[in-house]
């Protein structure tokens, strides 16, 4: 079935670009549960490999790779803002990190798009493609139930791992909480041994909002890892993801969410980098990919170029007869 799947992907390639028939918005709801939270070897990126196997690369343009490579963004925002003022903290305990909630549709005065979504709706092709394929892959062994429930399973799954992380952040050496949870037992021994290394927690599940290009978002976590003031974003994964090349867009989400917390009042201080930690089912040890400060501005600028293109396809969208 997998060759006979190839095949015809082949085949098609001798035709006008297949990603080109591909909406990436059809398949957006399922794009974080695949991208970060993957619990089946034939994930998008499996089938991708191999199909790189069978028939080598996908052969890409040069003036394609360069335009990715020189376009600037229209509207580019410094990642820090020069005109924040750090206020004290007197009147604050810094024991307590900031657990600031996603403010209800009533709250807000006009949609403001979350980074997730963005992301979603200005998803590459080739990605798409993939995706669409995985998901067409997983119907047909599971049914179309099945699937439902398998993504579902996903969701609380990773619901339940990023709260097992908060309460063992919050906790103090002699309040452990109970790891015996099978679902995310092996992703919790996971990062036992970067867990060493975060210190001096500011923020935890905090809603964050960019004022000037007004996307919000939620962050998993803000502290310090190896002395130096981090976003923490936490992946799970059953395939190993040891280079940065590996998360997609998850360094574009990071950054996306320092930006917004460089320009959000509601956090008195501001934050040069970024930690993207993958944790895996297994319990083997998690990857830790650190974005220094230059490193997250080149994914901010990627940031600031997809946010450009999801307005432009808004605007499109809107302005249709």
């Amino acid at each position: 079935m997998t060759l006979h799947t190839s095949c015809c992907l082949l085949s098609g390639k001798k035709k006008n670009n297949g990603y080109e028939t591909v909406k990436p918005e059809k398949y957006a709801d399922l794009l974080r549960s695949v991208t970060s939270s993957k619990v089946s070897s034939q994930t998008p990126e499996a089938l991708y490999e191999e199909d790189t196997f069978l028939f080598g690369k996908v052969l890409k343009s040069k003036p394609q790779v360069t335009d990715i490579d020189t376009r600037t963004p229209q509207n580019w925002i410094p990642l820090t803002n020069p005109d924040k003022r750090i206020m004290s903290t007197e009147k604050s305990d810094p024991r307590i990190p900031l657990k600031i909630g996603l403010p209800t549709r009533s709250q807000l005065s006009a949609k403001i798009p979350s980074v997730t979504r963005v992301l979603q709706k200005t998803m590459p092709m080739e990605q798409a493609f993939y995706l669409e394929r995985w998901k067409q892959k997983m119907i047909m062994e599971l049914g179309e139930e099945g699937f439902i429930e398998y993504t579902a399973a996903i969701f609380s799954k990773g619901k339940q791992f990023h709260a097992s992380l908060e309460a063992l952040l919050l906790s103090s050496e002699d309040q452990i909480p109970d790891k015996d949870d099978i679902d995310v037992s092996g992703y919790l021994s996971s990062v036992g041994h970067i867990l060493g290394d975060i210190h001096g927690v500011k923020a935890l599940e905090s809603a964050v909002h960019h004022h000037t290009l007004h996307y919000r978002g939620l962050v998993d976590c803000v502290a310090e890892y190896r002395g130096q003031l981090c976003v923490i974003d936490w992946k799970t994964s059953e395939k190993p993801k040891p280079h940065l090349r590996d998360t997609f867009d998850n360094p574009l989400q990071v950054a996306a969410y320092i930006g917004a917390i460089n320009h959000d009042e509601n956090y008195n201080f501001q934050v040069p980098s970024g930690l993207i930690v993958v944790a895996y089912k297994d319990g083997s040890p998690a990857h830790p990919h650190f974005l220094d400060a230059e490193l997250c501005s080149q994914y901010w600028n990627k940031w600031l170029l997809r946010l450009e293109e999801y307005l432009e396809k808004k605007d499109n969208i809107s302005f249709q007869p």
